[in-house]
């Protein structure tokens, strides 16, 4: 309590932000007056509704018919987590953004189905082992100009130039130069919620871009995966231009990924787990193991990481994005790529989820399938050479495939539980059912009078 008090005293704040991640990855929370909130968590009187994690991507509440819960809807209390303690950025009232983990009432445990608290606990099967895991995510986004009509496709914004771009441009320093005054608030910006990001580029597709986070504690790093994805919205809006997270936004472009970059910490020594400096790889078994995890495991959880009808777009061969679990030596059309590096930095690179993943429910996936693979000690496939494109597709082809998949996963079911599966599965089946009923411009286009 003292931490509150003496944090938003110090930093003149006025009002609090708490932040809760549902399951689309989409911050719900309340806003309260600095000294109303510090009241309130010293008397455990945040609370906020346990139907929030039963939110669709469109609004409506996935409740299931046989549960009472769900009529009832109970308060769940909000039991906010001092190390996330930020300033708010863009606000004209001193605002501060705090993230709260939800747990049920009267001193009850979490609450089963909150993303934040699934993360949390896998991460305690590794902590079981003496191992400490650290996540780097790399995260793109799309700049495009406001669009306010959905059945009209998505377009590059105008830069300093006033041209929009019209062909690829990876990499490209004077492509990122043409938007160089948004970048310059979102780094500025970033920087007031101390968050902690490395480098940006230019990626592949128009008006493209890529942000690198470091490498840290996985929850720590999906706090500031949201808290980042807030400020570009903000940012771009600010400048006139939408940002958006969307897997494939645009038809003819490449997609956007959340790559992982997943390594391991023996937590006495400090030593990485994945490497063992002997022989041509200098890979250890553990390593091979985890890596064999998710090969077997990551195609049967696919909604976790790709959660959307649109997510699975993206996964198509010539389209920058994996559409199996292959690995390999600095090889970007695996799924899983190892790149090159020093035994200390010894890693795994996970291609497959979108930039429009929960970024906790994603890193929980990896981890969980990891952590199986290591503890059933499960060999990976042979390296592969060349395009990792002319291996057969192992993931799901759409969200209906990977939905069925997701529910016949016994090992990950059992280690995520069955409330969170059964919860998490009964919004993304509403959502594609909800998708199911509309008719495309495509469907009119080819159909309307052909057919």
């Amino acid at each position: 309590m003292d931490t509150f008090a003496t944090w938003i005293r110090d930093n003149r704040i006025s009002e609090v932000e708490c932040l809760v991640p549902d399951m689309n990855g989409v911050i719900r929370g309340k806003v309260w007056p600095a000294s109303k909130f510090v009241d309130s968590v010293r008397n455990d009187s945040l609370r906020m509704p346990s139907s929030v994690f039963a939110v669709t991507v469109t609004g409506e509440y996935a409740d299931e018919e046989s549960n009472e819960e769900s009529f009832s809807d109970p308060d769940v209390s909000l039991h906010p987590d001092a190390a996330t303690l930020c300033v708010a950025p863009g606000f004209k009232t001193p605002t501060a953004f705090v993230f709260a983990d939800a747990y049920h009432k009267g001193g009850g445990g979490p609450y089963e189905t909150s993303p934040r608290f699934v993360l949390k606990k896998v991460l305690e099967f590794y902590t079981e082992m003496g191992w400490r895991m650290e996540l780097a995510p790399e995260l793109e986004f799309y700049l495009t100009q406001v669009n306010t009509d959905p059945d009209l496709p998505l377009l590059p914004p105008a830069g300093r130039s006033g041209r929009a771009e019209t062909a690829p441009q990876p990499y490209g320093l004077e492509a990122v130069t043409e938007y160089e005054d948004l970048i310059e608030d979102i780094y500025e910006y970033a920087e007031t919620a101390s968050l902690h990001l490395d480098t940006m580029i230019h990626e592949a597709g128009t008006a493209q871009l890529e942000i690198n986070f470091n490498h840290g504690d996985p929850v720590h790093v999906c706090d500031q995966v949201f808290l980042f994805k807030r400020i570009v919205r903000q940012v771009a809006l600010k400048h006139g231009v939408y940002a958006t997270f969307m897997a494939k936004p645009m038809e003819n472009q490449p997609g956007s990924a959340m790559h992982q970059h997943i390594s391991a910490v023996d937590i006495k020594t400090g030593r990485n787990l994945f490497a063992d400096g002997r022989g041509r790889e200098g890979l250890s078994k553990v390593f091979r193991h985890f890596v064999g995890g998710l090969q077997t495991l990551l195609p049967e959880v696919a909604p976790l990481f790709a959660p959307n009808v649109n997510s699975f777009r993206r996964m198509r061969p010539t389209h920058s994005a994996p559409i199996n679990l292959q690995w390999g030596y600095d090889n970007r059309s695996c799924g899983l790529r190892v790149p090159i590096t020093d035994a200390a930095s010894t890693r795994v690179e996970n291609r497959v989820p979108g930039a429009d993943a929960n970024p906790y429910l994603a890193a929980a996936a990896s981890l969980v399938c990891g952590y199986i693979g290591v503890r059933d000690r499960i060999e990976p496939a042979p390296m592969v050479d060349g395009n990792a494109y002319r291996h057969p597709r192992t993931l799901p082809r759409n969200l209906d495939e990977a939905l069925d998949r997701l529910l016949k996963c016994r090992p990950v079911i059992e280690l995520l539980g069955e409330d969170f599966i059964r919860a998490f599965h009964r919004i993304k089946a509403d959502e594609l059912n909800a998708y199911e009923g509309v008719i495309s411009s495509w469907e009119r286009d080819h159909l309307l009078l052909k057919v």
